[in-house]
């Protein structure tokens, strides 16, 4: 094993993983830390915690448990994996969990790149943009639960880790790998322990993967890991087939919708259009104990349509807001996880093989719900969003972080088995 990957949500897992096979990376992913030492056949693992938006000592607690997991089977560099748009507070948990696997694996330098320019994440002087708006000016400044309101990644980094965070700008990536080598090390002279490195474009990204070889620790979004598989390029095997073991079979499918981004509100309005749409209500999650078998009988009545019944809780943020001003954030992001909890277990005993879905959280309250441990990594149906099988091969599933993917995402996902 050469990689080791621990990635702070489902969707994120899924996001690197798929970029790590497409670059001839054999890549499994595992839904939680085995309690024990299981062979694992790949070249890189990546392990998804649910610690993005927990207490900071519990995502630290837990990603210290998964470094040291990916110790024991011999991975030779760690990479910490968070969301393309810095999805952090004030106190964390980007900067502290950063901070305790440097200290873990005693080194004293990394970098922090989130930049994912093919799906419009890039930074520039240090500054972080979603389709050429600032951070701080997006749709991530409305987030329900981690609100974005500054896009300096200098500053959200210096104020919520111990040490101190340098810049390396597009200038200097642009003359070449030995120059951010160089730049590298100017910057733990001057004491620095993190590096904010800009990336506008991909070439940016191949030219920081090389650059980054001999760290033992890099954190950042998914664009890294084409820079950082072809590193390993002459470690690896025929990788032919390695797409093929994602790949989802024919048989019924259903589209579970809990984000509440921009790009998935316009995905669930295009979906209305072509395919059979169930609405989630949140007071008949919190009141209606026959709610989740209402739900289920509609959907398993839609399983003739072309395209599979989508299951929705997405709303804009107006309405969002309501939402939580009426039944409160926490109360109603729980009944609505709750829902999607039990209607995935249902559908999955009735014979649902693949499942869509889109939103980190939805993604990781429903893969734990159908019980799956672990996932081959196959193609990608967009840039960060790869079909991924259950080892044991019984289901499929496509896990969307919310913004990933374009209108059409729904439908591009059911082309592979349709």
């Amino acid at each position: 094993m050469l990689l080791g990957v621990i990635a702070d949500d489902f969707t994120g897992a899924t996001d690197i993983a798929g970029f790590l096979v497409e670059n001839g990376m054999r890549t499994v992913q595992l839904n939680r830390i085995p309690k024990k030492n299981i062979h694992v056949d790949a070249d890189a693992v990546v392990i998804s915690l649910k610690s993005r938006s927990c207490p900071a000592e519990q995502a630290v607690n837990q990603s210290l448990e998964a470094l040291r997991w990916l110790q024991v089977q011999g991975c030779q560099q760690f990479y910490f994996k968070y969301c393309s748009t810095f999805d952090s507070t004030a106190q964390g948990n980007i900067g502290p969990v950063t901070d305790a696997l440097l200290a873990e694996l005693n080194e004293t330098f990394t970098i922090v790149c989130p930049a994912l320019p093919v799906n419009g994440r890039t930074v520039f002087n240090g500054y972080l943009f979603v389709l050429g708006e600032l951070l701080n000016e997006s749709g991530m400044r409305h987030h329900p639960v981690t609100p974005m309101t500054d896009s300096s990644l200098v500053r959200l980094m210096n104020n919520q880790s111990q040490g101190e965070c340098g810049l390396v700008n597009y200038q200097v990536i642009e003359q070449g790998v030995d120059a951010v080598v160089a730049r590298f090390a100017q910057l733990q002279e001057e004491g620095k322990r993190y590096a904010v490195v800009d990336a506008i474009n991909s070439t940016h990204l191949i030219t920081l993967g090389q650059a980054v070889k001999s760290l033992k620790l890099i954190t950042g979004g998914s664009g890294l890991a084409a820079g950082i598989a072809q590193n390993w390029a002459n470690k690896l095997a025929d990788q032919s087939e390695a797409q093929s073991a994602g790949l989802p079979t024919k048989a019924p499918g259903v589209v579970l919708s809990g984000s509440c981004s921009v790009m998935t509100n316009q995905q669930v309005a295009r979906y209305q259009s072509v395919a059979p749409h169930f609405a989630v209500d949140v007071e008949a999650c919190l009141r209606n104990k026959n709610y989740v078998q209402q739900a289920f009988t509609w959907v398993t009545a839609q399983l003739d349509s072309h395209y599979a019944p989508m299951v929705y809780a997405t709303a804009d943020p107006d309405k969002l807001k309501a939402i939580q001003t009426q039944y409160g954030a926490a109360t109603s992001s729980e009944a609505v996880e709750q829902f999607f909890s039990q209607l995935a277990h249902q559908l999955q005993e009735f014979g649902i093989k693949n499942f869509i879905v889109a939103g980190g959280e939805t993604s990781g309250i429903v893969t734990q719900s159908l019980g799956v441990t672990g996932f081959h990594i196959g193609p990608q149906i967009a840039p960060g969003v790869p079909w991924v099988q259950s080892i044991d091969g019984s289901l499929s599933l496509a896990l969307k972080s919310g913004n990933f993917g374009d209108e059409r995402f729904f439908e591009k996902a059911q082309d592979f088995y349709l």
